[in-house]
C-alpha cells in the first residue's frame, strides 16, 4: 500500500507498522512491569510502601504530561516529537534495565512516562497526517485501536515469560525482570531511526507552550501522591505518619501547586487544560468518574500480581496467564457496550458497569488464607523442616472460584463503564476541542489511577504493618512456650518472616480491595445521579457551542 504525498512515495503499510509498534511498546509497559514487581522488590530492596511508585511514577509522568506532548507535536511537528518520545522511552528503558537501586529505577520510570507522553498522542495524530481520508485511514485507525487493546494482554504474557528467564551475557547472569525494560531499547531506537523514512512531518503551528501549567500540574500530583504514600509508612515507634512533617509538607505543597495550575490555566492564552471543557455537567461527570474507576484496575493488577506469586506461589509466567481473562472479558464487554450505546442511556450502562466492578473488588476482598497464630506457628515449623521449598499459604485458594470469576467480572464492568464515559466526555465539545476532550479523558485515567493506587497502597501498608505486628507477637508467645529446639536461628527468622509476611500481605491487600470497592461504588453513585445525557443526544452529529473565547486557529490535540 503506497501513496504519493508531497512529491515522494510513501509506504503506508510500513508507516502503520511503525506507529503501531511504538504504541504497543507504550501500552504494554503499563502491565509488563506488574508481573515483575516481586523480583524488582527483592533485588533492589524496595519497601512495600514504595513499591507502588514503580507503577504510579510512570502513570503520573505519562498522564501529567500527556496534553503537553500533544501540544508540542502541534507546535514543532508531530513526527519530530514522536521520534524524540520513542528515543527517550528507549533510553529510559535501558536505564531501568540496568538500575542498581530504587532511585535509579523510579527515575527511569518517570523518564519512560515522559517519553510515552510525547510519543502516544503524536502517534495517533500521525495517522491523520500520513494516511489519506477514506478507507485507508479507517483501516489504520482500526489496526491502531486493536493494537492498543491487545497491548495489555501481550504485556502480561511477555512480562511473565521474560521475568522467568535468567540469560547469561559474557558469563554474567541477568535477572529476568531487567529484560522487561531492556526489550524496549532496540524497538524504540529502531522506531526513531525509521520514522523519517516512512512518516510525513506535519505542519508546525504558531502558538505558545504552557510549560508553567505542565510543571505545576505534574509536580503537584507527584507531591500529593508522595504525601499520601508516606502517610502509610511507620516510624520507629510503629505508628503511621499522617501527621509527620514530611507528609504534611508534601500534601500541602501538592495542593498549592495544583491550585496554582488552575490559576495558570485560567489566565494563559493557550492552556493545556481549557477549563471551559469542564463546565458541562455531562463531561465533568465523565471526567470525575474516569479519575476514580481506573484506580480499581491499577489496584487489581498491582495487588493481585503480588498475591498470586508471593502467597499462591505462581511463577511469573503463570501469573501473567492468570490475568488473561481480563482482556477477553474486556472485548466482550466493549462489544456489548458499543451496541447498547445507541439504544440505552449511558447512565444505565456505566452505572451497571461500576456496580459490577465494585462487586468484583469485593470478591477479591473475600480471599482468605490461614491467619490463626497456632496454625501459622505449625506452618513455620514445616518451613523450618523443609527450607529448600517455600510453604505457600495460598495453597488453599482456588483460582477458578476465588480469582477467575472476579477478574472477568472486573473487566466486563470496566468495559461497560469506559465506552459510555468516553462518549460522554467528548459530547458537546466543539470540533476544535475534540482532541482536547479525549486528551483530558486519557489524562484523568492515568492520573486517577496513580492517585487511587497511592491511596489504596497506603491503606494496604497500614493493615500489613498492623497485622504483622499482631501476628509476630502472638506467634512469638507460642514459640517461647513450645520452643524450636535445634533449629538454626537464621532459618527460624526466615521461615517466620515468610509465613507472617504472606498472612499480613493478604490482610493488607484484601482491605485495599474493600476500600477500592467502596471507591468505585462512590463513582457509581455519581454516575446514577449526575449523568443525565440521553443516548439520543450522544448520537446527534455536531456539537453544542461552548461559552468562552476560543482561538479558531488553535489546532486540536489528539491523544490515545
Amino acid at each position: 500500500m503506497n501513496a504519493t504525498t508531497g512529491g515522494h512515495k510513501q509506504h503506508l503499510g510500513w508507516a502503520l507498522v511503525l506507529i503501531c509498534i511504538a504504541q504497543l511498546m507504550v501500552v504494554l509497559d503499563s502491565t509488563i512491569a506488574n508481573v515483575a514487581l516481586r523480583f524488582i522488590q527483592q533485588d533492589l530492596h524496595i519497601t512495600q510502601a514504595n513499591l507502588q511508585w514503580v507503577v504510579t511514577g510512570y502513570a503520573l509522568a505519562f498522564g501529567g504530561l500527556l496534553l503537553l506532548g500533544g501540544r508540542l507535536g502541534d507546535l514543532y511537528g508531530r513526527r519530530r516529537i514522536f521520534m524524540i518520545g520513542v528515543a527517550l522511552f528507549a533510553i529510559a528503558s535501558g536505564l531501568g534495565g540496568f538500575a542498581q537501586n530504587e532511585a535509579m529505577l523510579l527515575s527511569s520510570r518517570a523518564l519512560q512516562g515522559l517519553g510515552a507522553a510525547l510519543a502516544s498522542p503524536t502517534a495517533l495524530a500521525l495517522i491523520t497526517t500520513t494516511f489519506p481520508a477514506g478507507p485507508s485511514r479507517n483501516r489504520a485507525f482500526s489496526v491502531y485501536a486493536a493494537m492498543s487493546g491487545i497491548g495489555g494482554a501481550i504485556g502480561l504474557l511477555l512480562g511473565g515469560w521474560l521475568t522467568g528467564l535468567t540469560p547469561h551475557l559474557f558469563g554474567t547472569a541477568i535477572d529476568g525482570w531487567r529484560l522487561t525494560f531492556l526489550i524496549n531499547v532496540p524497538i524504540g531506537l529502531l522506531a526513531a531511526y525509521f520514522a523519517p523514512k516512512v512518516l510525513n512531518e506535519s505542519e508546525s503551528h504558531p502558538g505558545q507552550l504552557d510549560l508553567p501549567g505542565a510543571l505545576t500540574g505534574t509536580l503537584g500530583l507527584v507531591a500529593l501522591v508522595y504525601g499520601i504514600s508516606h502517610a502509610g509508612t511507620t516510624n520507629a515507634a510503629g505508628h503511621t505518619q499522617w501527621t509527620a512533617p514530611e507528609t504534611v509538607i508534601s500534601v500541602v505543597a501538592g495542593l498549592v501547586l495544583l491550585i496554582s495550575f488552575i490559576m495558570i490555566e485560567r489566565r494563559v492564552e493557550h492552556p493545556l487544560l481549557p477549563l471551559r471543557i469542564l463546565a458541562n455537567r455531562t463531561r465533568a461527570t465523565a471526567f470525575v468518574t474516569m479519575m476514580i474507576v481506573p484506580a480499581a484496575m491499577f489496584a487489581m493488577f498491582f495487588f493481585l500480581s503480588l498475591f498470586v506469586q508471593n502467597v499462591m506461589g505462581y511463577t511469573p509466567l503463570q501469573a501473567g496467564v492468570s490475568f488473561l481473562p481480563f482482556p477477553f472479558a474486556m472485548v466482550i464487554g466493549a462489544t456489548i457496550s458499543s451496541k447498547l450505546a445507541s439504544k440505552v442511556d449511558p447512565r444505565f450502562i456505566a452505572g451497571t458497569g461500576t456496580l459490577l466492578a465494585g462487586i468484583a473488588l469485593f470478591g477479591f476482598h473475600r480471599i482468605s488464607v490461614e491467619q490463626s497464630p497456632k496454625a501459622l506457628f505449625a506452618l513455620i515449623g514445616k518451613q523450618i523442616q523443609h527450607p529448600a521449598t517455600t510453604v505457600q499459604l495460598g495453597d488453599t485458594v482456588n483460582y477458578w472460584t476465588s480469582i477467575f470469576p472476579f477478574i472477568a467480572l472486573m473487566a466486563f464492568g470496566m468495559a461497560l463503564t469506559f465506552i459510555p464515559m468516553t462518549l460522554s466526555a467528548v459530547h458537546g465539545v466543539e470540533a476544535r476541542d475534540s482532541g482536547i476532550g479525549s486528551g483530558v479523558l486519557n489524562t484523568m485515567q492515568q492520573v486517577g489511577g496513580a492517585l487511587g493506587l497511592a491511596a489504596l497502597s497506603t491503606i494496604s501498608v497500614h493493615f500489613i504493618s498492623s497485622k504483622a505486628a499482631d501476628l509476630g507477637q502472638a506467634v512469638g508467645a507460642i514459640a517461647s512456650k513450645a520452643g524450636l529446639t535445634g533449629a538454626d536461628p537464621t532459618t527460624v527468622k526466615n521461615a517466620t518472616s515468610s509465613i507472617i509476611g504472606q498472612a499480613s500481605f493478604t490482610d493488607g491487600g484484601t482491605n485495599a480491595f474493600l476500600a477500592g470497592a467502596f471507591m468505585i461504588w462512590a463513582a457509581s453513585v455519581i454516575v446514577w445521579i449526575f449523568l443525565n445525557v440521553s443516548h439520543r443526544e450522544l448520537a446527534e452529529d455536531g456539537a453544542a457551542p461552548i461559552s468562552g473565547d476560543v482561538d479558531p486557529e488553535a489546532p486540536p490535540v489528539l491523544v490515545h
